[in-house]
């Protein structure tokens, strides 16, 4: 049997040591504990319900109703204003965005103002299109709610549904803890990248879907949508976030934006248009709401909820705030 020596006992010994100090910080970092998602027939896939993860010091919270928000009651308590927010990643903040600076809960601490007893509930996951959404809904219903509000975003218009087959094969989208902070770090962020280098470029397989025919495709959920919420005798409301590409160098009209719009005003669907309001600022201010093209900063969701109450409260569009009803 061979023995080692000394020298390389030491040298192991130290191997062993850092390792288990990058482990350790890897784990007060949150890496090893990542919130789990799960398939879903209806929605493609959701968080799973019932958990609360810390991840670089951002609590991350979600409910029986795979929500992002406080465990709710049913039926709703009396007295209690209740709006259901659904989207996609940048409602949902991701990882990078602590439990009260999410635009469901910064909506929440100004309505307190209006009415005590306020809930702002935040159903989404990241990549979510209008028909996953359009899934939660016609799952789970409205939790007597006093108004939805869809988060849409000008990528969204042409999203498709997102499927339940990246979870569990997406390291985005885990649904089983991994073993080791390091086996996380890996798989979630140098695999994808050494990956991606060496696949190839090719076309993916089918027939390509226009996108006039996803813009289609997305109108046709949105009505599905608001039969579903109008059956409810409950107000509907899009909040339209931008891409950073609609706002930098300069304000631009998105794509589709125009046709999304009309189609808002037939149904009669409220919108608040974050788009409109951020390109009245300055450019410099502009760049800090963005972390990348899509998701918005801590300040950026500041300005998104300040835009929300003076929509809804302000201009008095929500019956909460002595509105129209």
């Amino acid at each position: 049997m061979m023995k080692l020596k000394p020298k390389n006992l030491v040298s192991f010994g130290t191997t062993i040591a850092l390792v288990g100090a990058i482990e350790i910080g890897l784990r007060l970092l949150g890496f090893g504990d990542p919130a789990l998602m799960q398939s879903d027939r209806d929605t493609g896939y959701i968080f799973a319900p019932n958990q609360i993860v810390y991840r670089f010091g951002n609590r991350i919270e979600y409910n029986q109703f795979s929500q992002r928000s406080e465990p709710i009651v049913a039926p709703k308590p009396e007295g209690t204003l209740r709006i259901l927010m659904t989207g996609d990643s940048v409602l949902n903040g991701n990882n990078t965005t602590d439990q009260k600076e999410t635009i469901s809960e910064l909506l929440e601490a100004r309505l307190v103002g209006v009415t005590q007893r306020v809930e702002v509930l935040n159903a989404s996951a990241g990549s979510w299109g209008i028909g996953n959404q359009l899934g939660y809904l016609r799952k789970y219903g409205t939790f007597d709610s006093d108004a939805v509000i869809l988060q849409i975003g000008t990528h969204d218009l042409l999203q498709p549904p997102g499927s339940s087959s990246r979870v569990g094969n997406d390291p985005l989208m885990p649904n089983q803890k991994p073993l080791l902070a390091v086996q996380e770090v890996f798989e979630r962020h140098l695999w994808p990248r050494v990956s991606g280098f060496f696949q190839s470029h090719s076309a993916a397989a089918g027939v390509p879907v226009s996108e006039a025919d996803r813009f289609k495709d997305n109108m046709q959920r949105l009505e599905e949508i608001n039969a579903v919420v109008r059956a409810k005798n409950i107000p509907l409301f899009v909040l339209y976030t931008p891409d950073r590409a609609d706002l930098l160098p300069v304000p631009n009209q998105p794509k589709f934006k125009s046709e999304f719009f009309a189609r808002l005003k037939v149904l009669q669907i409220e919108v608040i248009d974050i788009h409109e309001g951020w390109s009245k600022l300055q450019p410099s201010r502009i760049e800090k709401y963005f972390r990348d093209g899509v998701h918005p900063t801590p300040q950026a969701y500041e300005s998104i909820a300040d835009l929300m109450f003076q929509d809804l409260c302000d201009e008095k569009k929500l019956a909460a705030c002595g509105g129209k009803k």
